[in-house]
């Protein structure tokens, strides 16, 4: 039985929950005995991409209000404006996936904080992620200079990666009929299950809760080891 509780975390970069569910996500990786992987999906990517209209914006900054009222994510006016309201802008979160595999191959331990660097420039400065260039510009002025060349360049290699990963999210997604994101495949070392949404939001506690009994079975074993 393995010592840490893998956490496989399916999210798209461009999806609102996903940002409103990070404060548990950095919960969650700071523990040790518990392992998150960072699995995109490309939800907003491929045929999931679309063009912004004035009613899509409607839309979108309605569920916004809501997701900020139910995790107290912000959500600001500049983000309303300058991306939502953008003429002819776009939701498709191809660029920015391919800006975490880069960081993923680059300095893999900081994938979720550069999730975050990415979901704070869309959702509180206002900047549209969608752009190669942003997305290169946020990277490198964060001290992620590996990951921003690697994207800049583009080659086979991060393409081929990232291609991995979709396949890879896309195969639990439908293992574990799991519909959208954010959403957690668990593996406590003898089942897979996967753990709904509903568990990362509400009482910042619940996702403990959930994982508690194999949190204690680990520390038990640890605490009398076998002869």
């Amino acid at each position: 039985m393995s010592d840490k509780v893998h956490i496989t975390y399916l999210f798209d970069p461009l999806c609102g929950w996903c940002y409103g569910a990070s404060g548990i996500k950095r919960e969650l990786s700071s523990r040790p005995e518990i392992a998150v992987e960072m699995t995109p999906t490309g939800l907003f990517s491929g045929r999931g991409a679309r063009q912004l209209d004035a009613q899509f914006a409607a839309f979108a900054w309605s569920n916004d209000l809501r997701i900020a009222a139910l995790t107290g994510r912000t959500f600001t006016e500049e983000y309303r404006e300058q991306v939502l309201c953008k003429h002819g802008g776009m939701l498709d979160s191809v660029p920015a996936t391919l800006a975490l595999t880069a960081v993923s191959l680059t300095a893999p331990e900081t994938e979720l904080d550069a999730l975050r660097l990415i979901q704070e420039a869309r959702y509180i400065r206002g900047l549209d992620v969608t752009e190669n260039l942003v997305l290169i510009d946020t990277l490198k002025n964060a001290g992620f200079g590996a990951a921003a060349a690697l994207l800049r360049a583009s080659d086979e290699g991060l393409l081929e990666a990232n291609h991995r990963r979709l396949v890879s999210a896309r195969a639990l997604k439908d293992q574990f009929r799991v519909d959208g994101v954010p959403a957690l495949i668990v593996d406590d070392g003898e089942i897979r299950r996967p753990l709904g949404a509903s568990g990362l939001f509400g009482d910042p506690d619940l996702l403990s809760t959930l994982l508690r009994p194999r949190v204690s079975a680990v520390a038990a074993t640890r605490s009398h080891p076998n002869p």
